[in-house]
């Protein structure tokens, strides 16, 4: 599975480490998915507004998001879009966004299996399925 944290993150958190400069982490973040993977830079291709797809909204605290060990982090209950309307596609990967539309790309990562989500399905991602690890 390839993934990475995105250009802009990883220029805030040396900005903040190594030059003192503020970041200040979102309080909630949206989980958005893919038909093209992005790369760190950004782009991909996100699931359209179509067939009710919207990114899901969740609040970062430990119950969300669990305490980080071992340099990973996985989410704590289950995050679950709405259902399909209509065909999203197949679905390649997933985005951690920190606004509910356009905003920054802080993570992103492919699916281990990619899912084809048709008009009736509901994509989720169980406890413990959607992981960030560092390097």
């Amino acid at each position: 599975m390839a993934g990475s944290k995105s250009d802009f993150l990883e220029n805030e958190l040396l900005d903040h480490v190594l030059s003192a400069a503020a970041y200040t982490a979102p309080a909630t973040v949206y989980v958005a998915l893919y038909t093209v993977a992005p790369t760190d830079a950004g782009g991909g291709t996100e699931v359209t507004a179509a067939g009710a797809y919207a990114r899901v909204t969740v609040t970062n605290n430990v119950t969300n998001w669990p305490a980080a060990s071992g340099g990973a982090k996985s989410n704590g209950t289950e995050i679950i879009f709405a259902e399909a309307t209509a065909s999203w596609g197949t679905v390649v990967a997933f985005g951690i966004f920190d606004a509910l539309t356009a905003g920054n790309l802080l993570y992103w990562a492919t699916l281990t299996t990619n899912k084809t989500i048709d008009s009736g399905d509901t994509a989720k991602f169980a406890v413990g399925d959607l992981d960030v690890t560092e390097d």
